[in-house]
């Protein structure tokens, strides 16, 4: 797939470039939210209306000169053009790169300065159902990006009766010993046609305090589906102007974006 937007945060002066597709087919795809229950996983909503050229992309960039450049999507890795664009934001822009969400099912590429990774489950069968990848490629990328000195920071969906409490515990215990600090707890957003409830406020407190034994800067994040279509109203990080390409993303949770409002550790 190829990268369809970019946009540019003045006050806070970041670019986002957009990736379509994913290598995942979860589905509790929060890209549903806007496509339905019949919608595919992973794809944006609507379907862009064209994918951009490289030389296009690095011409939007130069005219802002962001100190810093995220890639997203969908999965940004799945790209072809993205060590390019990794090669050109921090050789030409001199700029900070990140994964501003991804997988994690490539996190070996040059030139990638921070990642936010969103791990799907802990349990093999569980991780399985939702992704179809064994959970070993994810969390070895993850081990070995944070080895290289990669800034890392975690995240992980807490679905009541699919990814509970005891998967994130476990998880941020692994995290911890490999080295990650930032965990992000998100509060499952149901999407049209699947069976899963929305985690309540006492869960997530709780579901925080269990990570927190491990990962002492844990923090959660508890959006309704209304408040997720529509972020720019509440955080400025969102509000963004397109430089170029399409407004599909614009004010949208994107899987788990870095920056999305949350809530601070229990103390």
């Amino acid at each position: 797939m190829a990268f369809y937007n970019v946009t540019y945060n003045k006050k806070h002066d970041f670019a986002t470039v957009h990736n379509y597709g994913c290598t995942f087919r979860c589905p509790i795809c929060s890209y549903k939210l806007r496509s339905g229950p019949n919608g595919t996983p992973g794809l944006a909503y609507p379907r862009p209306e064209r994918f951009l050229k490289p030389e296009e992309i690095e011409d939007a960039l130069l005219s802002v000169s962001p100190s810093r450049v995220n890639f997203m999507g969908g999965e940004p890795t799945v790209s072809k053009d993205l060590p390019r664009l990794l090669a050109f934001s921090k050789d030409i822009l001199g700029a900070t790169t990140s994964l501003g969400h991804t997988n994690g099912s490539n996190l070996s590429m040059e030139n990638i300065d921070a990642a936010n990774v969103g791990l799907k489950a802990w349990y093999e069968d569980c991780h399985l159902l939702l992704t179809g990848i064994p959970k070993e490629k994810i969390y070895g990328e993850v081990r070995s990006a944070v080895e290289r000195g990669m800034d890392v920071a975690t995240n992980m969906i807490y679905i009541p009766g699919c990814v509970d409490v005891d998967q994130i515990e476990s998880a941020a215990e692994h995290l911890s010993s490999i080295g990650v600090t930032k965990f992000h707890i998100m509060g499952y957003i149901p999407v049209p046609g699947q069976p899963y409830q929305r985690p309540t406020l006492e869960q997530m407190e709780d579901a925080c305090e269990a990570a927190c034994k491990y990962i002492s800067g844990t923090y959660y994040s508890h959006l309704s589906p209304e408040e997720a279509l529509s972020l720019d109203r509440s955080d400025d990080r969102f509000d963004v102007e397109v430089i170029l390409g399409t407004e599909a993303t614009r004010g949208v949770v994107t899987k788990a974006e870095d920056g999305i409002p949350a809530y601070s550790a229990v103390n």
